[in-house]
């Protein structure tokens, strides 16, 4: 399987994933992306000294994990090229700042430290949106969108976009297999033929776009997504669940639970 025919095969995973029965895909949409967002607000508000705390709000996600019956491993290597990007982002830290800081009489790098904090933010944050895109349908996130009063053709675009994108690929996956068929022993394109295959590749995607909008207008779309309210009703349930995960959140951003709980254990 070339990389091409992977990345439409993950999307169809993770379409797949947001569309199971779990009980956690059945919360209201609004409810998630409201939690997904003060999470992250939450998350990158700690001091960039605070590891502990910051530690802390690993409860989230891993919570999320459990009860979404998702495998942790599986999505460490759907984000194998996010998360060390993220992690790279501080890892100059420790030279940059050379500071001395002294915690219950342990003498600790601040640049260390500071990395360390930064990391933990940037997996954070990537992990609680992975966990609301492999939770929630591309068409239950757009209508919570809406309901946040997010313009309606910034969230079009959004849609559209995220269909559009599994069109281009598929065209660019037949392109590339007819090419390979026709020039077994050759690795790769030849640049010669690029100017060619991408206007190929320009013109077959435009016919299937146009192909999808008319099957989109035929099943009623007119480009809002207020059809979704009879699908997705506010419960008692959705509301409990956002109270609950706020007080967490915080609870764990005004103390240091993760230090006050190994002081209670030591």
């Amino acid at each position: 399987m070339n990389r091409i025919s992977g990345a439409i095969c993950e999307i169809h995973h993770m379409d797949m994933l947001a569309s199971r029965d779990q009980w956690v895909n059945r919360i209201h949409p609004l409810v998630k992306l409201v939690l997904t967002i003060v999470y992250i607000s939450a998350v990158v508000s700690f001091h960039k000294y605070d590891a502990a705390g910051t530690a802390g709000m690993a409860v989230y996600p891993m919570a999320l994990f459990i009860l979404s019956e998702l495998s942790f491993a599986d999505s460490l290597k759907r984000l194998r090229l996010v998360l060390p990007l993220v992690c790279f982002v501080g890892i100059l830290n420790p030279f940059l700042d050379q500071n001395v800081i002294r915690i219950g009489g342990i003498r600790i790098s601040a640049g260390v430290l500071s990395m360390a904090t930064l990391i933990m933010k940037g997996a954070f944050s990537v992990l609680a949106s992975y966990l609301l895109i492999a939770t929630t349908s591309v068409d239950r996130l757009c209508y919570a969108l809406r309901l946040l009063h997010v313009p309606k053709a910034v969230v079009t675009q959004f849609m559209l976009t995220y269909r559009y994108i599994m069109v281009l690929l598929e065209e660019v996956n037949r392109i590339t297999q007819a090419y390979e068929l026709r020039a077994p022993h050759q690795k790769g394109i030849h640049f010669k033929a690029w100017g060619p295959l991408a206007g190929q590749l320009l013109l077959r995607s435009m016919d299937r776009a146009n192909e999808v909008y008319e099957s989109m207008l035929l099943r009623g779309y007119r480009g809002d997504y207020a059809y979704l309210q009879e699908r997705t009703v506010f419960r008692r349930q959705d509301l409990a669940y956002l109270l609950f995960w706020l007080a967490v959140f915080a609870v764990f951003r005004r103390w240091p639970v993760i230090l006050a709980a190994g002081a209670l254990f030591s």
